[in-house]
């Protein structure tokens, strides 16, 4: 960590405690996590959430690097709080996350008015590094850090679905991803202290839980222990079983899965147990096995559909959702029609399509075999309209069924509307009945319009 003092102390409205913040989040399901955190952290400085960006006395933004487009966003962003700082000295700039991570302390010299620059290893640590920014100082905080216990309190964005990490960091080397280099190497939680957490959002009110990790599977093979048996003593398997009795919870969910470690033991137990919602997120990325192979993702195309087929004996009616990438260097026609194929035979309930964005710091960046621009964009549109098609057809299973919804808030396109999700991830949206319905109801929902990634129905009596 550098903390270099190149200016005056910002005064004490703004870092304080008594000014107010606003972040903004872009990415993966762990960004948002960490933000929730974060402002937690801000909150118990004293400060309180700003009602527009272009007014807070704080400004952060937890950024994202996976994506090229997300990353220059992000300087977009920084552009435009950059001209507020030169004429409010006062307003304190931070960015956190994976840009953050791989930029360090380029970043200062690329946007010389931020004030903290951290990665999303330093999260629970935003109070002392802000302390820091405090005593005049500019901040970079990006070397390695082992995770201490998270023992802040997150201001979550729902009061009734929340998230908790498990597990931090990734020890995959994908050859197109920069996560490894940004988030770390992976790190597991003790399940004590997980399930502590998720007692007290239970206590707090909360029915649903997102057990999160960017390679979930991978959970606990960095604990010691060793069963009778000869496995591992701790793995996600395990944590589900351990965390499934939390009183007041409804339901579990976890992601992101890779194909690599998902186990027959893991499903079987997602079976078993009642609160494990009936939805697994597992990306495959491609259709090919010479192109995943390329990928460095470790499983054939073979391997994941014994998975998938493996999860549908145990669970006919689990909704599948994946991500893929299209366009990676090389891919040719062939390899990527093999991808639509698996969308189709699948049968995806949903699909997160991205085409291939060269990313610093990995191997396929580099690569000489690069696609063009328009190879990418046509085969992101007519994938994209492939994933459609086969999410309305899987969706039309609902028609006429009667599904549990668990009741999340408004609709905030309909007033008169609540919505929620099924316990297959469908959202779902029904009339609220003059405030009859609300977040964190359990609600029998007869299903009477499907559409490709959402439903709607009317309450059972």
């Amino acid at each position: 960590m550098t903390a270099t003092p190149l200016r005056d102390a910002p005064s004490p409205t703004a870092v304080g405690g008594r000014g107010s913040y606003w972040i903004t989040t872009f990415g993966c399901q762990m960004n948002k996590a960490d933000s929730e955190r974060m402002a937690g952290i801000l909150e118990s400085m004293g400060y309180s959430e700003a009602q527009a960006e272009l007014e807070a006395d704080l400004v952060l933004y937890n950024t994202c690097t996976i994506r090229d487009n997300a990353e220059q966003k992000v300087y977009s962003y920084l552009g435009r709080q950059a001209q507020r700082k030169r004429v409010n000295p006062n307003l304190t700039l931070v960015v956190a996350g994976c840009v953050a991570q791989q930029e360090g302390e380029s970043l200062l010299r690329r946007v010389p008015e931020l004030d903290l620059v951290m990665g999303p290893q330093h999260a629970n640590r935003l109070d002392v590094l802000l302390a820091q920014v405090e005593q005049g100082q500019q901040v970079v905080a990006t070397e390695e850090h082992h995770i201490l216990e998270d023992i802040t309190t997150a201001r979550r964005d729902s009061s009734i679905c929340g998230w908790v990490n498990v597990i931090y960091g990734c020890n995959e080397r994908c050859t197109y991803c920069v996560v490894p280099s940004v988030r770390g190497k992976e790190q597991s939680r003790l399940p004590e202290a997980i399930k502590l957490e998720m007692e007290g959002l239970a206590a707090q009110g909360f029915k649903e839980i997102t057990l999160l990790g960017q390679n979930i599977d991978a959970y606990g093979r960095d604990l010691p222990g060793i069963t009778p048996e000869g496995r591992r003593q701790h793995t996600l398997t395990d944590l589900l079983q351990f965390v499934h009795n939390v009183e007041g919870l409804e339901r579990i969910r976890f992601a992101t899965s890779h194909p690599r470690y998902f186990t027959e033991r893991l499903i079987d137990a997602c079976a078993d147990l009642p609160k494990v919602c009936e939805h697994f997120h597992i990306p495959f990325q491609s259709g090919d096995d010479d192109v995943l192979k390329e990928m460095a993702r470790g499983y054939t195309v073979d391997r994941y559909r014994r998975i998938i087929d493996r999860i549908r004996e145990r669970m006919p009616d689990a909704s599948i959702s994946a991500d893929v990438i299209v366009a990676f260097p090389g891919e040719t026609d062939a390899q990527y029609r093999r991808t639509l194929d698996l969308i189709e035979e699948i049968g995806f309930d949903q699909v997160n399509t991205a085409a291939y964005s060269p990313r610093p710091n990995t191997p396929a960046a580099n690569w000489p075999n690069q696609l063009s621009e328009e190879v990418k964009v046509e085969r992101l549109r007519e994938i994209n309209a492939v994933v459609e098609r086969v999410a309305r057809e899987r969706s039309a299973r609902y028609a006429g069924r009667t599904e549990q919804v668990l009741v999340e808030g408004i609709n905030p396109k309909d007033p008169e509307q609540v919505m929620g999700r099924t316990r297959t991830n469908r959202l779902t949206f029904f009339s609220g009945e003059n405030g009859r319905w609300q977040p964190g109801d359990l609600v029998e929902v007869r299903i009477e319009e499907v559409r490709a990634f959402s439903l709607s129905g009317t309450a059972q009596p």
